[in-house]
């Protein structure tokens, strides 16, 4: 340790402020101490991402989080720690008082590309790819389908499938990559309650591996003839076939 302290970044000219304000709700010194530790870390992170103390809101707050979790951190602020900072700021007229609207698809998908250059340092034409089949998704679920809060395994087998009726095999496997990278996302963001990227499955030629809508009698009777009805195996064989 040197001694030295941290340079308070962006929040500098609000940290005094923002002591005396939790001081004035009856908040402990050793829990301002923690508040305020936890509104420097923050926007520190903030300084480094480029992002402005004006565009900060809960949305910002999440990617935080995440950011954090993702790094290995033992600890990280809860849901709400942030809470009291986002309505100092507030109150101080830094913030337009949309810390606390529901993120829409434009500020998630924001956060999305941040991430993707920020943390996995994706080329610009790839994050461009990835984003846009962000959009596309995210546009599904929080406004036509009840939200991320629900989303399940299902629900991405039936995006992927309808993606497969109107693409080429090839695009549909860019697809794969571009789902699961979003849904790794949204899990360490704390957006989805369960790992689903593993729910993305794999494309094999989808177009030419579907089941014969009918098999010709010829085949059947052949297929029936192979069975042994000597043997038990060979009779459930045969009984199956039949009522297929």
């Amino acid at each position: 340790m040197t001694g030295r302290r941290r340079k308070p970044g962006r929040m500098g000219p609000f940290i005094e402020g923002y002591r005396a304000w939790l001081a004035e709700r009856g908040y402990t010194p050793g829990t301002i101490v923690g508040m305020l530790a936890m509104a420097g870390g923050l926007v520190r992170w903030m300084d480094a991402r480029d992002i402005a103390l004006g565009d900060l809101d809960r949305a910002v707050v999440t990617e935080f989080r995440g950011a954090l979790r993702a790094a290995g951190r033992r600890w990280v602020p809860g849901a709400h720690g942030l809470d009291r900072l986002l309505e100092y700021l507030e109150d101080q007229g830094v913030l337009d008082g949309h810390s606390s609207s529901a993120a829409p698809v434009e500020v998630l998908a924001e956060r999305y590309r941040r991430w993707l250059v920020n943390d996995r340092g994706l080329a610009e034409a790839t994050v461009m790819r990835y984003v846009k089949l962000a959009r596309l998704f995210l546009d599904q679920r929080l406004i036509g389908r009840g939200g991320l809060e629900s989303l399940s395994g299902a629900d991405v087998v039936v995006f992927l499938l309808a993606e497969s009726e109107r693409l080429s095999v090839g695009s549909v496997k860019g697809r794969v990559g571009e789902l699961r990278s979003l849904l790794g996302f949204l899990y360490l963001q704390g957006l989805t309650s369960r790992p689903l990227a593993a729910a993305v499955p794999p494309v094999a030629g989808w177009r030419d591996t579907g089941v014969p809508k009918a098999i010709p009698a010829g085949d059947v009777q052949r297929l029936l003839d192979s069975c042994d009805r000597g043997d038990p195996v060979g009779i459930r064989s045969g009984s199956a076939t039949t009522r297929s």
